[in-house]
């Protein structure tokens, strides 16, 4: 196993967490009110994103894309 697949297993367990996260946020939201949830699930959905972006775009983060060989 490479350095770069581990990298991806721990990117893709960060945004199910952020995901799975802002989901408990915003539920709690909707059943209890306060503005600090919505504000803290929205931080996490937009993390979850970003490291979304991150991940699908790794390899040109990287500069494997430049040299068109991925490595080993």
């Amino acid at each position: 196993m490479s350095l770069i697949s581990f990298h991806r297993g721990l990117i893709a367990t960060a945004i199910v967490f952020c995901f799975g996260y802002a989901g408990w946020e915003i539920v709690s939201f909707t059943q209890e009110g306060g503005t600090g949830s919505l504000v803290v699930g929205g931080v996490f959905l937009v993390l979850g994103v970003g490291l979304g972006y991150y991940l699908a775009r790794l390899m040109h983060f990287l500069g494997y894309e430049k040299s068109g060989k991925e490595p080993s």
